[in-house]
């Protein structure tokens, strides 16, 4: 489809200019562990769309997976890890996250993080996945706002860091093939043109591609679009873990529960109230997201409902109460006990597994440019996130990213300049109603590119895409709303055509007309991406795979 390579017209002569040594996008746990990784004489500037505690990390329920026991060890991990992982993870990637981890852990700590704990031992908890217990958290089900907290804190009293809330980075800047910064429309609705040493892009998720989605309103891949646009290399797009639990409540926000339940001995039942998943798995409620995401499809489907259940009855009320006290509240809003009643649940897109191509320092394909966390497909999750491990990547990599950074701006010259880009003002067509273009992309998402996949719906979806591209994407819009639309637009474009070129089932990726994993011409990555030439992104033919490792693709004009 048309791709612009700037959203917003301008010109470097008549704008408003900033300077800073390190340019963070991004507000979450990675953009933050990023910012203070800078050294104390550099000056940061960290934007984010929203207020700083308007991100994924800050909604994160279960915890921080990490090697805390005594009894456990960094191979179990690591081997969870991989097993989950659909043969596709970066064996080396994984082991050294996963050995930084109780180091991060410890850090937060300091940083004034109060996990749970009992006689000054943490209070471990178990995940799908997870051959024992390895998980951290706080406040019961409310790690990531807990963690959030103390960040955030630690954040705003760093004098080198500013901070700049309710903005939002329309693109990159690029000059010669390297990243120099991002154009910004701040919280007066300015445009300016932020140049940076070093950028860092750490803007998290695209949940909100579907309707059934535990991410918060801002998770509309910002990040991996206007990488992208800028020619900046993607990965594994078609890798969308949905989380097998969200409240589906007529009504309700689709909050997530979290699957930490399910590791205290929560049972799923379908709408007879029969225990399915021993039908499907022998770790039951306790497999992978993807196989217990799969199974509850399957089962609503056995059963022609429109959800199936979490059953906590059988549990100790008081440990339920105290153990997950969000949850119960978010329930009890719908005048459900969770200590006694079923909750309603089914699958909702939880977690971008691929993204902006990362080295083990965050380093990406364009020169200037980091990145960290979500927005990211490091190796860490290869086809399917393990439980818990997303937190632990966002504080390595967002501590490998700002130090590189950190390093590389340190050694640039003092002075910057601006230099001359411009995007000019084209004719928009006619105005379409932005919200109704969003809600039906979102819906065709979720029917045709959800949690089973066929070729048949990923050529609708394509096509839908396609047409709706043709007029969006041409116009040239003032507001949030529009470039967000953009944005989704664009990721639900790679989403699916990657989706269409793997023909094969692998981690949260499944087929149903090619059910079963392909290693011989399969175990690769996909990488998409668009050569920019004058400003405008040409589109190359598609490749053939040259070695195992990986092949190439374009998304289709």
């Amino acid at each position: 489809m048309f791709t612009p390579r700037y959203l917003l017209p301008f010109d470097s002569q008549r704008a408003y200019h900033r300077y800073t040594d390190m340019l963070v996008i991004g507000g979450g746990l990675a953009g933050l562990r990023a910012a203070n990784a800078a050294g104390i004489n550099q000056n940061v500037l960290v934007v984010t769309k929203d207020v700083l505690r308007e991100s994924n990390s800050n909604y994160a329920q279960g915890g921080i997976a990490g090697v805390l026991d005594p009894d456990d060890c960094f191979e179990s991990h690591v081997s969870d890890t991989l097993a989950a992982g659909g043969n596709l993870c970066d064996h080396d990637v994984v082991d050294m996250v996963i050995r930084e981890g109780p180091r991060r852990i410890e850090e937060l700590v300091r940083w004034g993080t109060q996990f749970d704990s009992s006689d000054g031992e943490f209070l471990l908890g178990r995940e799908g996945g997870h051959s024992r217990e390895r998980i951290v958290h706080a406040r019961g089900d409310a790690t990531g706002a807990e963690i959030m907290r103390a960040v955030i804190e630690k954040t705003r009293k760093a004098k080198n860091i500013e901070i700049w809330e309710n903005s939002f980075t329309v693109d990159l800047l690029t000059y010669e093939g390297r990243c120099h910064g991002a154009i910004i429309v701040d919280h007066h609705g300015q445009p300016v043109m932020v140049w940076a040493k070093e950028t860092v892009l750490c803007t998290g998720g695209a949940g909100q591609v579907y309707r059934e989605s535990t991410n918060p309103s801002v998770a509309t891949g910002d990040g991996t679009s206007l990488a992208y646009r800028a020619g900046v290399e993607l990965r594994d797009m078609e890798f969308v873990q949905f989380h097998p639990t969200v409240l589906y409540i007529a009504g309700s926000s689709r909050s997530l529960i979290t699957e930490a339940v399910r590791g205290e001995g929560a049972h799923l039942v379908d709408a007879a109230g029969h225990r399915f998943m021993p039908e499907y798995d022998d770790r039951a409620e306790l497999a992978p997201r993807d196989v217990v995401s799969q199974a509850i499809i399957r089962q609503m489907d056995k059963t022609k409902h429109s959800n199936v259940y979490l059953d906590l009855s059988h549990l100790d009320a008081d440990m339920v109460r105290g153990r997950f006290p969000g949850i119960a509240e978010a329930c009890g809003k719908f005048g459900l006990d969770i200590t006694s009643d079923r909750i309603p649940v089914r699958p909702g897109a939880h977690y971008i597994i691929g993204g902006v191509a990362v080295d083990r320092q965050g380093r990406t394909s364009m020169p200037g440019l980091w990145a960290a966390g979500e927005v990211t497909s490091s190796g860490l999750h290869g086809a399917n996130r393990l439980a818990s491990n997303s937190l632990l990547e966002g504080l390595v990599y967002g501590a490998h990213a700002g130090e590189a950074a950190s390093r590389s701006a340190a050694e640039k010259p003092h002075l910057l300049t601006a230099l001359p880009i411009s995007q000019p003002v084209h004719k928009s067509g006619e105005a379409f109603d932005v919200a109704d273009v969003r809600v039906s992309l979102k819906s065709l998402m979720g029917r045709l590119a959800s949690v089973e996949r066929n070729a048949e719906g990923l050529r609708e979806a394509s096509d839908s895409i396609r047409s709706f591209a043709a007029y969006v994407m041409q116009h040239q819009f003032t507001d949030v709303e529009g470039w967000e639309l953009q944005n989704l637009l664009l990721t639900a474009s790679c989403i699916v055509e990657a989706a269409l070129v793997r023909t094969e089932s692998r981690g949260v990726h499944f087929r149903s007309d090619f059910p079963k994993p392909d290693d011989e011409n399969w175990r690769r990555h996909l990488k998409i991406r668009v050569d920019v030439e004058g400003g405008h992104p040409r589109v190359g033919e598609k490749l053939e795979p040259t070695e195992r490792t990986e092949a190439t693709f374009s998304v289709k004009d």
